[in-house]
């Protein structure tokens, strides 16, 4: 897969590789996109911040994108690029602004 298959702000079900190679089906929410990769969230298991190469998404099963007002948030240095330079894995709590409060 390639960056143009992608869009920011979107729910993916997609057929990726992990870390021990094994394919697993996924359910992500797109946060950002990079060059070789993009930042994820797992919205079925774990619920971690993921760096997601392109390369590592073998299908995509299902796109939707979301509207902006249930979109999630999360503070613009944690998607700067230069964050996961060292990583591949975060945990970070996300909010949606607009729901939830009174």
């Amino acid at each position: 897969m390639e960056q143009k298959d992608f869009k920011e702000h979107t729910r993916v079900t997609v057929t990726w590789k992990d870390e021990n190679g094994k394919l697993r089906p996924g359910n992500f929410y797109i946060y950002k996109l990079f060059g070789d990769s993009m930042i994820v969230r797992a919205r079925d298991k774990d619920g971690l911040l993921r760096k997601l190469p392109y390369a590592d998404v073998l299908k995509i099963v299902r796109k939707e994108e979301v509207d902006p007002e249930y979109r999630f948030m999360l503070p613009a240095a944690i998607l700067d690029e230069k964050t996961w330079k060292s990583r591949t894995v975060m945990q970070h709590a996300s909010s949606a602004p607009n729901l939830g409060k009174p």
